[in-house]
């Protein structure tokens, strides 16, 4: 372990209250008191071997970057706090820790793009196989039955359209874009013509055109359903949100398509009728583990016999979705309860299984998505005062930036990737799809 003078930081105390119950104390129990010494001599023995520099109070270094002022730095505020977090409940102690100000980055995603590229090894491989004995459990409420499913969307797209207007784009569209070029690194101006490019090759997969019937699942605030219907196509949108279906209905009207589009709030499972195409942009990740199989065959079930399904999809590795379906994680407690990633292996599998759907074009923009998230951060950073004023207050606002930079970290590593993908009914031929098969 090196360690090094540095300048002492001063400590960040962030204002808690009854919204973040978890956050005013720090942990005392028996775990987090037995394993505070163990978490740290395991970050220690961690990040010696990472290209971080870690400064900790009074002056001390950690890292294997720690002399290097360029690298990416991590300022721990209160290791003790730090570590008895950690202790107590893993990745949702480290994310609390931020939120509380126990630690901070002058870059987030920085930092976490470094631990993210090596996720498998900051834990030794025996301790990973006590993960389950040791680490929360999801809780029953989160599940996305019926019921959970609309409290789950309520939590993250209700929260206030106003407040997303602040960090997105005019086109209000809250999924991956798709950019002409990532070198050199796009800039803001080009956000609103990526995301248009994104929707505009979905809707190219899916073969919609003049008089095409199209079922979106997850209406967003509105913008696919408006690019699909001044095609000529006539629009069945569904979403659980009700302030998203308010603003994206009122989009729909000022743009004159009201007579082209609806937008309902219905849960995908009471979907009726058959489409010449469904399009769904990162909703699946909403479903949840148990309800994949109902999810895939209601696609099956609404899609036309020469219809497309275009899907966008995040995605992680096979071995981590399998290690962490159960758990409960930072973002699902904080950001995304319900929430579950899939593993391009597990969508195949169940696509086989349960469905008679075959994959017959798909395309990563994995790396269109850390950027995508970079400029969000961005914008969403420099209107900090105006989403104060909204009425979230600063433990929201440091929760949130590091979603946004966790979220990028994932995908700039290559830990996560999102995927569009095209399906149609096993063994049909139809109109061409987007894309031959691309990394």
């Amino acid at each position: 372990m090196t360690i090094s003078p540095c300048p002492a930081q001063p400590a960040f105390v962030a204002p808690v209250g009854d919204r973040w119950p978890d956050l005013p104390r720090v942990p005392r129990g028996v775990r987090a008191v037995a394993g505070r010494p163990v978490v740290m001599a395991l970050f220690g023995h961690a990040v010696r071997r990472l290209a971080l520099r870690v400064e900790l109070p009074e002056g001390r270094l950690l890292g294997g970057s720690a002399h290097h002022p360029q690298a990416p730095r991590l300022i721990l505020h209160d290791p003790d706090a730090f570590a008895a977090r950690i202790a107590a409940t893993g990745l949702i102690g480290f994310g609390e820790a931020y939120m509380a100000g126990d630690w901070s980055a002058p870059d987030p995603a920085a930092v976490l793009t470094v631990l993210a590229a090596q996720i498998d090894r900051l834990v030794p491989v025996p301790l990973q196989a006590l993960r389950s004995l040791v680490l929360p459990r999801r809780p029953a409420r989160t599940r996305a039955g019926r019921d959970g499913a609309r409290s789950n969307a309520a939590h993250h797209y209700d929260l206030s359209n106003d407040f997303f207007a602040l960090f997105l784009d005019e086109t209000m569209t809250y999924s991956s874009a798709l950019f002409e070029v990532l070198e050199p690194a796009p800039v803001w101006a080009e956000l609103a013509g990526a995301q248009a490019r994104k929707i505009d090759r979905l809707l190219d997969s899916a073969a919609v055109g003049p008089g095409s019937s199209v079922l979106e699942i997850g209406t967003g605030w509105g913008e696919l359903a408006i690019r699909a219907a001044r095609r000529g196509a006539t629009v069945r949108s569904i979403t659980l949100s009700a302030e998203q279906q308010q603003l994206a209905r009122r989009r729909v009207t000022e743009a004159g398509l009201a007579d082209r589009v609806s937008i309902e709030l219905l849960d995908y499972r009471d979907i009726d009728g058959h489409y010449d195409a469904v399009v769904s942009v990162e909703m699946i990740e909403a479903v949840g583990y148990d309800y994949l199989p109902g999810y895939l065959t209601t696609l099956e079930r609404a899609l036309a016999p020469s219809g497309r399904i275009a899907l966008q999809v995040i995605t992680m590795p096979h071995d981590r979705m399998r290690a962490t379906r159960r758990t409960h994680t930072w973002i699902q407690k904080y950001i995304f309860p319900g929430g579950f990633l899939p593993s391009e292996e597990l969508l195949a599998q169940l696509l086989s299984t349960h469905t008679g759907l075959e994959i017959v074009d798909r395309l990563s923009l994995g790396q269109h998505y850390a950027h995508t998230l970079r400029l969000w951060d961005a914008r969403f950073t420099a209107a900090a005062d105006r989403v104060g004023a909204l009425g979230f207050d600063e433990v929201f606002r440091r929760m949130w930036r590091l979603y946004l930079a966790y979220s990028e970290a994932g995908f700039r590593s290559g830990y996560l990737d999102t995927w569009q993908m095209v399906l149609r009914h096993r063994g049909t031929r139809g109109a061409p799809t987007g894309a031959a098969v691309s990394r």
